[in-house]
Formats: C-alpha cells, sequence, structure tokens
C-alpha cells in the first residue's frame, strides 16, 4: 500500500512555460461537466468568486505504481492539493468562495476520490477535454492517457481574474490560494 499524501522529497520542480500566461481576463465558456454530486455544472455561468483547481488524476492506494509518475515535473501530488483544498475549505467559504477541482478522470473514479478523501466539494470532469480545448488548457500524455496539467484559477463572476501555473509544491496551493484572495478581496 503507498502513501499518495506524502510527497518525495525529490520531485522535479516544473518550470512556468507560458503556456497559461494569456488566461487572466479570460471569460471561462459555457460548457457543461460531470459533478460528483450527481449534477452538471457550468463554470461559465457560475456567479460570484470561484476556485477551480486541475489536476492530471488522483490515484488509488490499492493501484499499481504508476512507473515514472515521479519522474514528471507536475504530476505527482494531486491527493496532497486535494485535501489541501478540503483543509482550507471553511476559510475559502468564508472569504466566498466556491471550490471546484477538474481533471479528465471519469466521474465515476472522482467519486471514489470524493468518498475516499472526505471531500466536501464537487469534482467535475472534463473527459471530453471541452473545457480544457476551449481554455486551450496545458496537457500532457502519461501511458496513453491525455491528462491535465496542474493549475488553479480564480474566477469572478465567470472571468479569471488569477491564475495559479505552474503550481508547486501542490500542498502548498489551497494556502496560495487563500493568501492571493486576502489580498485582492472582491
Amino acid at each position: 500500500m503507498k502513501d499518495l499524501n506524502v510527497l518525495p522529497d525529490d520531485l522535479p520542480v516544473p518550470i512556468d512555460d507560458g503556456a497559461c500566461a494569456y488566461l487572466e481576463g479570460t471569460k471561462l465558456p459555457s460548457v457543461t461537466l460531470a459533478s460528483t454530486s450527481g449534477r452538471k455544472v457550468d463554470l461559465g455561468s457560475e456567479m460570484g468568486r470561484i476556485v477551480i483547481f486541475f489536476y492530471p488524476m488522483t490515484g488509488r492506494p490499492d493501484a499499481p505504481p504508476m512507473i515514472g509518475w515521479n519522474e514528471i515535473p507536475g504530476a505527482r501530488g494531486c491527493t496532497p492539493q486535494a485535501c489541501a483544498f478540503r483543509d482550507h475549505y471553511s476559510k475559502l467559504r468564508d472569504l466566498g468562495a466556491t471550490v471546484y477541482g477538474v481533471s479528465a478522470q471519469s466521474p465515476a473514479d472522482q467519486k471514489e476520490a470524493v468518498e475516499r478523501l472526505h471531500l466536501p466539494f464537487e469534482l467535475l470532469s472534463d473527459g471530453s477535454f471541452e473545457l480544457t480545448r476551449q481554455l486551450n488548457l496545458p496537457t500532457f500524455e502519461y501511458d496513453s492517457l491525455r491528462l491535465i496539467k496542474r493549475l488553479t484559477l480564480v474566477v469572478e463572476s465567470g472571468v479569471i481574474k488569477k491564475v495559479f501555473y505552474p503550481v508547486f509544491p501542490p500542498n502548498q496551493n489551497a494556502a496560495d490560494v487563500i493568501a492571493w484572495i486576502h489580498a485582492n478581496p472582491a
């Protein structure tokens, strides 16, 4: 059994390749995504402040090791990132933010993660990459899978106000988002 909550000390640090430099000020498109709550969510029509963290994929403790995963800059850390947003969830809610996690994983895989990790927010599936395509988000390939690179958006009434990319270390992302929201009240 592996511990997905622990980040190895020697993870490679992702570099800012400029793949998200254009996103601030962009309006979210109207794309409906399947949620772990069973509903459909159109992030482009959400009002108020929302925090959307995109992640490659959550692992499962009972799954075989993902050979080479730790060597891909920015790949490892989906569970610590999701758990950090869980642990900071009430603070984010107090600041008026709604939190969503988005990956290309199936709703069933995401639902397993929500239940196992006790996440108080919804995970959304962009399995068709429609939102990813419309925003031109960076992706990468692993073992014949196309995955979304880790990034976080702070959105106000449908407009992207802040982009965190690359996100490293992933378990610090929620605290970084909170610090930015404190410095930039709506």
